[in-house]
């Protein structure tokens, strides 16, 4: 009978343990452990750090995510201190950033209450101005009063009129934007529409949303507007923000506007992503618009609001997610019914195919392949008649594809823009 003289729970456990905490703090306990705590050692080296820490099913940057919280909520300080140390100072696959640190006691200040998350930032606050240097972090000075929620950003209203409603998003790496993005919304939407997309892309960009006239909390002017009245609001607003040339990110309406941007402010669009839109109606469809003009004007929007989500989602996603359908059917309903007949005039007399030749910047043609409010074939004459275009068609997608689709529509953005 043979016997093997390593302990392997105990060695797999100090591997981990090294791994996450560090060989400095580990090689202290160790030099520190006595007759009176050793077997202790063993225990927690051979338990925590093997029998939990050794489990594949979590990764270990999510089990550094647990233990802070944990010790956070129970207020057990010294262990709290250690392991925010070590997650700020771990290797490349297992650390924590500062801001995905700041996000973990955000969290806690709900679920644990706002004493505990008091103390833990200033616990985290004493760590980072200890190892700030080691891992090029700088807190910077910062008023209270002017902090946003990262995920909504910071909005405001342009001085010039109509005042545009809009929210920016700076990046969230705290570099220079890799981009400076805008996302134009649909028809009956707001700027809410793209909230997903919108934080995915402010990991390195800045990101700008905001709603047309007539929607929203922006002005609703009185009148019938031209896709050129929308093309010249978003130049005001860009303009405003001293944007530079941006990836203008627009759906439907939101395409439109880009189409006419890119043609009569070209020095303002560096790229263009035209999703479920058209340069152009035929006589017939111009019709169907001018007669929802008159419905909304003699009945309101509400009479027109379930037909309008059946062309803007397809059946099965309808049913399947019946509460997002509620989300745009109740913003399609409360939006004022002068600003909303207004831009339907817009998008139903939109007309560039003639000019889609001088569009000279990158372009990504986005349909879905179910969408009966601009099928393929409108989305194909975009791809062919603007030179640098491209087309990508999405499965299982109706006119909202970027709500249908999030995560392919996600995908094919990103793609086209690391191609930038």
């Amino acid at each position: 009978m043979s016997y093997d003289p390593i302990d392997h729970d105990f060695e797999r456990g100090m591997q981990n343990r090294r791994q996450i905490l560090g060989d400095d703090w580990v090689d202290r306990s160790l030099a520190n452990a006595t007759g009176f705590n050793a077997e202790f050692q063993n225990l927690i080296t051979r338990f925590a750090w093997n029998e939990i820490w050794g489990r594949p099913g979590l990764e270990q940057k999510t089990r550094r995510v647990i233990v802070l919280a944990i010790t956070m909520a129970l207020g057990r300080w010294e262990e709290f201190e250690l392991h925010a140390r070590a997650a700020l100072l771990g290797d490349a696959e297992t650390r924590l950033t500062p801001d995905e640190m700041k996000e973990v006691l955000m969290q806690g200040a709900i679920y644990a209450g706002v004493p505990a998350a008091n103390t833990a930032f200033t616990h985290a606050q004493k760590i980072l101005r200890d190892i700030g240097a080691q891992i090029g972090y700088a807190p910077a000075p910062s008023a209270p009063a002017a902090a946003v929620h990262p995920g909504i950003g910071r909005a405001a209203a342009t001085d010039s009129k109509p005042a545009l409603h809009y929210s920016v998003r700076a990046p969230r790496n705290g570099k220079a934007p890799r981009h400076t993005v805008v996302l134009s919304h649909a028809l009956g939407c707001d700027l809410t529409m793209w909230d997903s997309l919108a934080n995915l892309l402010a990991a390195d960009c800045r990101v700008i949303a905001y709603d047309h006239r007539g929607h929203g909390s922006s002005d609703a002017p009185a009148g019938l507007y031209a896709i050129a009245d929308l093309a010249d609001d978003a130049a005001r607003l860009l303009r405003e923000l001293d944007s530079g040339p941006v990836v203008w990110i627009g759906l439907s309406m939101g395409g439109m506007t880009g189409q006419e941007l890119a043609l009569r402010h070209p020095s303002l669009v560096a790229a263009l992503v035209l999703a479920n839109c058209t340069s152009h109606y035929p006589p017939p469809a111009r019709e169907v618009w001018q007669q929802r003009i008159d419905t909304v004007r003699a009945q309101g929007i509400e009479v027109i609001a379930d037909a309008v989500m059946g062309r803007y989602f397809h059946d099965r996603f309808r049913a399947e997610h019946s509460a997002t359908v509620a989300r745009f059917r109740q913003r399609l309903a409360t939006t004022g019914p002068a600003g909303y007949i207004g831009c339907c005039h817009a998008v139903g007399t939109v007309d560039t195919t003639a000019r889609l030749p001088q569009i000279t910047v990158p372009t990504l043609v986005i349909a879905g392949e179910l969408d009966q409010g601009t099928p393929l074939a409108m989305a194909q004459i975009l791809a062919e008649q603007i030179p640098q275009a491209s087309l990508v068609v999405l499965k299982d997608a109706s006119h909202l594809s970027a709500t249908e689709q999030p995560q392919a529509f996600a995908q094919a953005v990103v793609q086209f823009m690391q191609e930038l």
